[in-house]
């Protein structure tokens, strides 16, 4: 009994040895890896591309060559907007909603009014009057 368990133990042992030396070459992802990034590299490159284009040749791009101008929009709402038009030597005040178009006001071209610079916070008075107080 001894006698037979000794030489299939030792098939056993012969036989994996072999296989060892059968098995493949560890696999690598580095072209898989490589692959997959120059694709996505080429498609957000057609995607770039696809935008600049959209921006090139849109129809809604204003030209120096057209006679109207935007000049400034306000948003009323969220979808109501008051838009200042500059028509040749005149401005057109228009009040854009869905459905329609609405003129307010009309007039001659002039200059825009500088916003006014906004009063300073509480917070920055009694930091001045603060400073103003320490220094004495």
């Amino acid at each position: 009994m001894i006698r037979r368990l000794i030489p299939s133990s030792l098939a056993i042992v012969a036989s994996t040895a072999s296989g060892a030396a059968d098995a493949p070459p560890p696999v690598s992802f580095a072209p898989g890896l490589l692959q997959a990034t120059l694709g996505l590299a080429v498609v957000l490159a057609l995607i770039w591309g696809a935008a600049w284009l959209a921006r090139r040749f849109s129809p809604t791009g204003s030209s120096s060559r057209s006679p109207i101008k935007l000049v400034a929009t306000q948003a009323l709402g969220q979808r109501e907007r008051v838009v200042l038009i500059e028509l040749g030597d005149n401005w057109l005040l228009l009040g854009v909603a869905p459905g329609h178009v609405s003129a307010l006001h009309t007039g001659p071209k002039a200059t825009l009014p500088l916003a006014a610079a906004p009063e300073a916070a509480p917070f920055a008075k009694f930091l001045a009057i603060a400073r103003r107080t320490r220094e004495a």
